[in-house]
C-alpha cells in the first residue's frame, strides 16, 4: 500500500526504537496508543510482551526468546518481525537500527494553550458533586414554582419564524461549542491533544470532539470527558432557571429559552445509534472495544443471511467475544439497525419535505412584490436553513473523500 512508510529491512539482530506509547489492560487484552497521534490498538497479552522487550533495547531475535519463555506461546523471530512491521504502519516504531523510520506526523491540538496543567482542574472529583447539587436545588425550585419550568412556547417567543430561527441559531451553536469544548478540556487534562469539528450523523449536521486516545487514560477520566458537555449543558441550564427564580426575574422569558436550548441537546445524547456521548459511556462500562462497528457488522451478517447476496458472506465478528459483550453487540445491533431507519424514515416523511416547503416559500417571497419586513424573513430563512443544507452536504463529501484515500492508502 503506497500510504505505509518504508520499512528497513528487519533481521533477528535488528533493534526497534519505539514512539512514546501508553498502555491499560482491558479485560484479557492491552490497549496501546500513541496520544501524540490519536492511534489506538487492543493487543493479546502477547503483543504488550513483545512492545516491553523492545522497549528494552532487545534485538527482535532476543525479544522473540524472552517473550516465548515468558508466555508458552509459540513465537520466533519471524512472528516478532511481522509484528514490528504491523507497529510501523500504525505510527508507533520510530527508528530501526537507528534508522529513523517515517510515520504520521503529531497531531496539532486546537487551542493550544489550554495545556494538561492548565485543564487538570476539570479532573477534579468534586466537580460532579457541583453538578448534582445544583440539579437538586434546581429541581426543588422547579417543583416549589411550577411555571419556572420552560415549555415549547419557550421557543415560540416571536410571531415571525425568522427570529426564532436566527436566536435559535445565534443561541445554540455558541451552546454546541460550550459542549464541545467541555469535551475538550477533560480530555486535554488527560493528555490528550483534542480537536473540536464538524462532522454528520446520518442527515443531522453535528459539532464533534475527536477525543482519540481518551480510552488510555482511567476510567475515571474517560467517563468524566465523556460525560463533561451533558453536565454543562444541565449546569447552564440550572444556572437560568435559578436566576429566573430569583435575582433576574424580569429576564425569565430569555432565560427560560435559553435553558430550554440548553437542555433539548441532552435529549439527542441518548440516539446512541449514532455514537453519541452516551454510546461512548455505553462502550466503555461494557468493556467493549468497537460497539458501533462490531454492531454494524453483526447486521450486515443477519443481513447476509436473510437475503443471500452473490458476493461471499461477511464474518460473524461476535462469534471470538465473551458471551457477554457479544449479547451486548447483538442487542446494540438490532438498536442501530431500528434507529437508523426510523430516523432515515422521519427524513423522507418529514423533515425533507418540511425543509424543501420552507426554502421554496422563503424563495418565493424575496421578490419585490412583498414587503421588506417578508424578505428579510424569508431572507434569513434561506440563509440559516440553506446554509445548514449545504454545510452539512461539504462535510459529508469531505468525509467521503477522506475514507476513499484511506482505502486508497494515498
Amino acid at each position: 500500500m503506497s500510504g505505509l512508510p518504508s520499512l528497513p529491512p528487519i533481521t533477528g539482530s535488528s533493534r526497534v526504537g519505539l514512539h512514546d506509547l501508553q498502555s491499560r489492560p482491558h479485560g484479557d487484552a492491552v490497549i496501546v496508543g500513541r496520544l501524540a497521534t490519536g492511534e489506538v490498538v487492543e493487543l493479546p497479552p502477547v503483543g504488550a510482551h513483545i512492545i516491553g522487550h523492545l522497549r528494552q533495547h532487545l534485538t527482535v531475535a532476543e525479544t522473540a526468546r524472552r517473550v516465548a519463555h515468558e508466555t508458552g506461546e509459540e513465537v520466533d523471530t519471524d512472528d516478532v518481525a511481522d509484528f514490528v512491521t504491523d507497529l510501523t504502519n500504525l505510527g508507533f516504531v520510530a527508528s530501526v537500527d537507528d534508522v529513523d523510520v517515517p510515520g504520521p506526523a503529531p497531531r496539532r491540538p486546537a487551542f493550544a494553550w489550554i495545556t494538561p496543567r492548565r485543564a487538570a482542574w476539570s479532573l477534579s472529583p468534586l466537580l460532579p458533586w457541583a453538578v448534582g447539587i445544583l440539579a437538586i436545588t434546581t429541581v426543588v425550585a422547579v417543583a416549589h414554582d411550577p411555571s419556572l419550568m420552560p415549555g415549547y412556547h419557550s421557543l415560540l417567543w416571536s410571531p415571525h419564524g425568522s427570529l426564532v430561527l436566527l436566536v435559535g441559531f445565534g443561541v445554540g451553536w455558541p451552546l454546541v461549542f460550550l459542549h464541545e469544548l467541555a469535551h475538550l478540556v477533560t480530555a486535554r487534562a488527560s493528555g490528550v491533544p483534542a480537536r473540536v469539528e464538524l462532522g454528520t450523523r446520518l442527515q443531522f449536521l453535528v459539532a464533534q470532539t475527536d477525543m482519540s486516545g481518551i480510552e488510555l487514560a482511567p476510567r475515571r477520566h474517560r467517563l468524566t470527558a465523556y460525560l463533561s458537555g451533558m453536565a454543562v449543558n444541565l449546569a447552564v441550564a440550572c444556572l437560568c432557571l435559578l436566576a429566573a427564580a430569583g435575582p433576574w426575574s424580569s429576564l425569565r422569558p430569555a432565560l427560560q429559552l435559553l435553558a430550554l436550548l440548553s437542555l433539548l441537546p441532552l435529549a439527542w445524547q441518548f440516539l446512541i445509534f449514532m455514537r453519541t456521548d452516551v454510546y461512548f459511556v455505553l462502550q466503555d462500562l461494557t468493556e467493549t472495544a468497537d460497539l458501533y462497528g462490531d454492531g454494524l457488522a453483526y447486521a450486515r451478517y443477519l443481513a447476509h443471511r436473510v437475503i443471500p447476496l452473490h458476493r461471499s458472506a461477511p464474518p460473524d465478528r461476535t462469534s471470538d467475544l465473551p458471551a457477554a459483550q457479544r449479547r451486548v453487540v447483538q442487542l446494540y445491533a438490532a438498536v442501530l439497525v431500528a434507529g437508523t431507519v426510523l430516523c432515515l424514515a422521519a427524513l423522507a416523511s418529514v423533515t425533507a419535505p418540511a425543509d424543501l416547503a420552507l426554502l421554496v416559500r422563503a424563495a418565493h417571497r424575496v421578490g419585490p412584490d412583498h414587503s421588506l419586513v417578508e424578505r428579510l424573513d424569508a431572507a434569513t430563512v434561506l440563509i440559516i436553513l440553506g446554509g445548514s443544507q449545504a454545510l452539512w452536504a461539504r462535510t459529508k463529501w469531505q468525509y467521503v473523500r477522506h475514507r476513499r484515500r484511506i482505502r486508497r492508502g494515498d
